[in-house]
């Protein structure tokens, strides 16, 4: 039983830190949404306001990215606290922890990858 607590324990450690993550992901949408507003209201040449639309659209299905995850995680935290503490340790909640770690690690990915080309965008146009 104390083996199942402490991996249990160890599963909220890592959801709770996800979703700090994700959190601070989706406000930092918010800021690049604000940023690629400024430079709309700039009105600057064509080529700079060419990608407003392709990253507004990109910010918007990564926030829908968050979301998901989120709420996966916010399940996933539901099935770890009606765990029952008695049962042995068959697998199954790693095997749906490896799911959404790969997810995350798929989404933190891409994140970075976006932030680049976004702070490319705001070096070349702010």
């Amino acid at each position: 039983m104390q083996t199942k607590v402490l991996y249990l324990s160890d599963l909220k450690f890592n959801l709770e830190t996800w979703k700090r993550e994700l959190r601070f992901h989706f406000n930092e949408m918010d800021t690049f949404e604000e940023k690629l507003e400024e430079i709309a209201a700039r009105e600057y040449n064509p080529r700079a306001l060419k990608p407003l639309d392709q990253f507004q659209n990109r910010i918007m299905l990564e926030k829908a990215a968050i979301s998901k995850l989120l709420h996966r995680i916010k399940a996933k935290m539901s099935s770890i606290n009606k765990a029952d503490l008695n049962e042995n340790i068959d697998g199954r909640l790693q095997n749906e922890q490896n799911t959404l770690r790969d997810d995350m690690r798929d989404y933190i990915r891409m994140h970075y990858d976006f932030k680049e080309e976004m702070m490319d965008y705001f070096l070349k146009w702010l």
